[in-house]
């Protein structure tokens, strides 16, 4: 119709392209995030049929509407992305691959496409083919952006390295369906077809020892309320297998289902975030989501109630993180794995790993590389096992080596452990890596406290020697108190040792990775690299 100077369209309902777009998109988004994969690739296939070439073309660039033309063409790849979630959901491995090699072709440096495409290969029986797209991917990424893969996608290369369980196609899961109780009987309501998340990880096959503290995580969280569980350890502890380990075993005791969220020790990442992911694993849609953490927390709580299931959060670094997610009433347990104690959270029980025994160490050498080697040079396993001061990610390290040299002697291996090359390099086999996990580690403390970080500097200086907070106070310009505090930081992600009242040391490896550091000239600056993640510590004299 006409109106002075003026046009005026009036459409119907369906009749505009990019509303349309939006509504399908939607529908397949939902649908995939309740679990209905089956009903989302219609939706979405339906959503994608509407393009004809890219947002705005044939029209001038340079417009006000460019941003709008973009952000319709980021639209289209998220939708592709999520369709192809879909199919692999429902099992289309095949024939998702030529469409997501010319994806790739023209988005090259998206990650979760890549992600996609070696899980499609990995699926169709094409192993090699999979493991060389990661290094495809990681060759582009570097080129272009200079960065590592992410660690989602560098997880999914593990787990194909490892042939996971959780990597092969299964058939879904149908959905539960929880009757409504009776109307008469005590018994709290339930929501009927609701979500019942199963997102634990495969257990260890190689798990050993810790006998006790599995039993101690099981028992607080099938416990008293709270019930609430923090797993706290050295890093390359074997924290993370701990609680996978414990939380299968309780697994029956949660009915109502069992999240898992890794935080992989991300200080940025926000307990509204956290309290979002948790949300969407118990089938609330995102648009549905509040928008502030207060509504998200009172929502949890509101789902939660009365329910018996199992949150496992992996990787925290905080206290802060955690707090939200704390169960708020009998039925719902938490497993929180982190480096430190988190001490300001009240009311919780703690289970601290200790390095591993040597009995347990020596049996897990065995499980990986072989009982008869092991036998065949017992002075040698002994050193290997002194060398690796109890920590699993070192011992598996190590048989990850042996394992792939099996003619190589016990005794060749701690020859080079201990000769004059880094011992820390050899202590790296692929994306296992001692030196990346200390380095994490330090980089977490020194982001949190300026001092702390500066007193891990000059404790790598030295690194051999016990340090007193009088003497390091004075080294570097600040009060005892402020030292002291900055120390007992150290001691709580386990950088560092107590040493007597006063005193203080680097436990053994990380003696090994603070050589690293104080090898470094003066005034110069070493970068220690964990994926994209870059620490940066000055060295400095005295």
């Amino acid at each position: 119709m006409t109106r002075p100077n003026a046009y005026e369209l009036r459409m119907q309902p369906g009749e505009l392209d990019v509303t349309e777009f939006h509504r399908l998109a939607e529908n397949g988004r939902a649908a995939l995030v309740r679990g209905h994969a089956l009903d989302a690739v219609p939706a979405l296939d339906a959503a994608l049929a509407l393009w004809r070439g890219s947002a705005g073309e044939g029209l001038p660039t340079g417009t006000t509407l460019d941003n709008r033309w973009a952000s319709l063409d980021e639209q289209r790849l998220q939708v592709f992305e999520l369709l192809t979630d879909a199919r692999l959901a429902v099992g289309r491995h095949a024939e998702l691959l030529p469409g997501l090699r010319e994806h790739l072709a023209a988005y090259p440096l998206r990650e979760r496409a890549w992600g996609q495409l070696m899980l499609a290969l990995y699926r169709c029986g094409e192993v090699p083919a999979a493991l060389a797209a990661y290094r495809d991917a990681r060759a582009r990424l570097d080129q272009h952006l200079g960065i590592e893969p992410g660690e989602e996608l560098a997880a999914l290369h593990r787990a194909i390295l490892e042939r996971a369980p959780d990597v092969s196609y299964t058939r879904p899961r149908p959905v539960i369906v929880v009757p409504e109780p009776s109307t008469t009987g005590p018994a709290p309501a339930a929501e009927a077809g609701r979500t019942v998340p199963r997102e634990l990880p495969p257990d260890l096959v190689t798990f050993v020892g810790r006998t006790r503290e599995v039993e101690e995580v099981g028992t607080g969280a099938t416990g008293r309320v709270p019930a609430v569980v923090v797993v706290t350890g050295p890093p390359g502890s074997g924290k993370t297998g701990l609680a996978v380990r414990a939380a299968h075993a309780v697994a029956g005791e949660f009915p109502d289902g069992q999240i898992f969220v890794d935080v992989a020790y991300r200080a940025s990442v926000t307990p509204t975030e956290l309290l979002a992911r948790v949300l969407r694993a118990l089938g609330v849609a995102r648009a549905d989501i509040p928008d502030s953490a207060d509504e998200r927390t009172g929502r949890l709580r509101s789902l939660s109630a009365g329910r018996r299931m199992l949150l496992v959060l992996d990787g925290v670094t905080s206290a802060a993180q955690v707090r939200p997610l704390l169960p708020a009433s009998p039925g719902p347990a938490l497993i929180a794995v982190a480096r430190r104690s988190l001490s300001n959270l009240d009311g919780v029980r703690r289970v601290a790993l200790s390095p591993l025994a040597e009995s347990s160490a020596r049996e897990l050498l065995a499980a990986l590389a072989g009982a008869e080697r092991l036998a065949a040079d017992p002075g040698a396993t002994a050193e290997l096992i002194g060398l690796c001061a109890g920590s699993v990610l070192a011992l598996r390290v190590a048989a990850s080596r042996l394992a792939t040299w099996p003619r190589m002697p016990v005794a060749a291996l701690v020859g080079e452990l201990t000769a004059g090359t880094s011992k820390l390099d050899l202590l790296s086999y692929d994306d296992l890596s001692v030196r990346a996990s200390l380095a994490a580690a330090v980089a977490v403390v020194a982001a949190e406290d300026e001092v702390a970080g500066r007193l891990f500097e000059l404790l790598a200086a030295c690194p051999e020697a016990p340090a007193g907070v009088e003497r390091a106070a004075a080294q570097l310009g600040e009060s005892a108190e402020r030292i002291r505090r900055a120390m007992e930081g150290l001691v709580d992600a386990h950088l560092v040792a107590r040493d007597g009242a006063a005193r203080y040391r680097l436990p053994a490896l990380v003696r090994d990775f603070a050589a690293e550091l104080s090898s470094v000239p003066s005034g110069t600056e070493s970068q220690l690299v964990r994926g994209n993640a870059f620490l940066t510590l000055s060295s400095r004299s005295g």
